[in-house]
């Protein structure tokens, strides 16, 4: 393949050529409750997908630092993972992880060019089925799992787009299925309660599984419960067979994880947020059940090993300095919640104002309410993408919430960031904090990067 490019720039423009053509399809926002075209499509490329085993990990909130931090003891255990995780903040490729690295330009072209004729293939037969080609996710499933068997990696670690039972990935049968904490969102699409969306999570529990699950609401455990009791699958439950405490740290914090095997303590987490060390623990019991079957312990050094080189982009990243930036994936309530416990917990900042901006499907005022007691201003903007809240709206749903007097409008990201760095840039110890949008949060770490807001490490 090196013969048909003369450098790394042409890989690239390759590589974003292939992008291109997945955003032609139809979008994230729209995914088909459908199995059978994804089922096609890797059967035709030989079962990629059964060439090495699969944790799978569904939930609402958590499931990109978990599948990470999953990703991370792995490789401290000398495997070598592959990783899906999704949305990405700044390049497609840092969706496909690789032994914890970004697929190459290289390969995701090599890649796309081994499936694309067999997605023709089925966009051709749903067509004339009167059906919608597979969308730009389906594809990037497709895609990630003709990646792996191509790499070739020891196990593949795979996050869920949406719900879990008629998600894309869900084409796969999991050794391990692993649950983040169950709450409300996509209502519109998984259900109205937390019931029916954790009914919905529950389809990637298959037959003699083993089940990880995070402390959840009663209804949600319920729905766990039941799914694998009728597929025979053993469940561990945060709270029960595993638990965590955790002290805040400089640079993080220290974790003892009492898994469901070992005892770990002292763990160092370079992460904030209580609700990181819940994930570490489910990280933990996670890795503990694929390579011992819940019974052998991970040797102290992987965790710690593990851990202390674990990174999740855009989940309370620091991003600036002088002044202090952060930004934080949070984009529904309960992510919103984590934010404003951490942001209490773990930093003492005078003086905090939130440059924030939401997309229309998602609860801008739970949002908005659950950071306001932390928050001094509120600088509402608009998310880069198609489904932005418009700026007016979103603003007066911040009035509603915070008062005239704590909200300004700044229709444009960098005046938004210039704004707010301004506000906080000579008060003794002030932060802007990012939050409401992934696609905001991946556009302020990209202009934190060409602006040179902190040092390169």
């Amino acid at each position: 393949m090196s013969d048909d490019y003369d450098d790394l720039d042409d890989f690239r423009d390759e590589a974003d050529q292939v992008v291109l053509e997945l955003q032609d399809r139809l979008g994230e926002a729209s995914p088909q409750p459908r199995l059978e075209p994804v089922r096609k499509a890797v059967e035709l490329l030989g079962d990629p997908h059964r060439a090495y085993p699969i944790i799978q990990i569904a939930g609402t909130n958590g499931k990109t630092s978990t599948s990470r931090m999953i990703d991370s003891l792995l490789r401290a255990s000398g495997l070598r993972p592959g990783l899906l995780t999704s949305p990405h903040l700044v390049r497609f490729n840092e969706r496909i992880l690789i032994d914890g690295v970004p697929i190459t330009d290289e390969r995701l072209v090599a890649n796309w060019r081994d499936i694309e004729p067999y997605l023709g293939i089925v966009d051709r037969e749903l067509e004339q089925a009167g059906e919608a080609p597979l969308t730009y996710f389906e594809a990037l499933v497709v895609l990630a799992f003709a990646a792996f068997a191509d790499a070739p990696v020891d196990v593949a670690v795979i996050e869920v787009g949406m719900g879990g039972e008629w998600d894309a990935t869900n084409v796969a049968d999991a050794q391990v299925a692993v649950f983040t904490p169950i709450a409300l969102d996509h209502q519109e699409r998984l259900g109205s309660t937390i019931a029916e969306i954790a009914r919905t999570k529950a389809g990637i529990i298959k037959p003699v599984a083993t089940v990880v699950s995070a402390s959840q609401s009663a209804d949600a455990l319920t729905e766990l419960r039941r799914a694998a009791e009728l597929s025979e699958a053993t469940l561990a439950v945060e709270g029960d067979e595993f638990s965590e405490t955790s002290a805040v740290g400089v640079g993080g914090q220290l974790v003892d994880i009492k898994g469901l095997v070992g005892h770990y303590t002292d763990v160092f987490v370079p992460l904030y947020g209580d609700h990181q060390a819940h994930n570490a623990a489910l990280a933990v019991a996670a890795v503990e059940s694929f390579l011992g079957g819940g019974s052998t312990a991970l040797d102290s050094d992987v965790v710690a090993e593990g851990f202390a080189t674990v990174t999740s982009p855009g989940r309370l990243q620091l991003v600036g300095i002088e002044p202090t930036v952060l930004v934080d994936a949070a984009h529904n309530p309960h992510g919103a919640e984590s934010l404003a416990a951490a942001l209490k917990t773990y930093f003492n900042f005078d003086r905090i104002v939130a440059v924030v901006g939401v997309l229309q499907d998602k609860d801008a005022e739970g949002m908005l309410r659950a950071v306001e007691p932390v928050v001094d201003e509120f600088v509402v903007t608009f998310a880069p993408s198609e489904r932005t809240t418009d700026v007016d709206d979103l603003a007066a749903i911040a009035v509603s919430v915070a008062g005239a007097d704590r909200v300004r409008v700044e229709p444009t990201i960098s005046t938004a960031l210039e704004v707010a760095r301004d506000d906080v840039r000579d008060t003794a110890n002030g932060a802007v904090v990012v939050f409401g949008s992934i696609t905001l949060v991946g556009r302020v770490i990209e202009v934190a990067a060409e602006e040179g807001w902190k040092p390169a490490s």
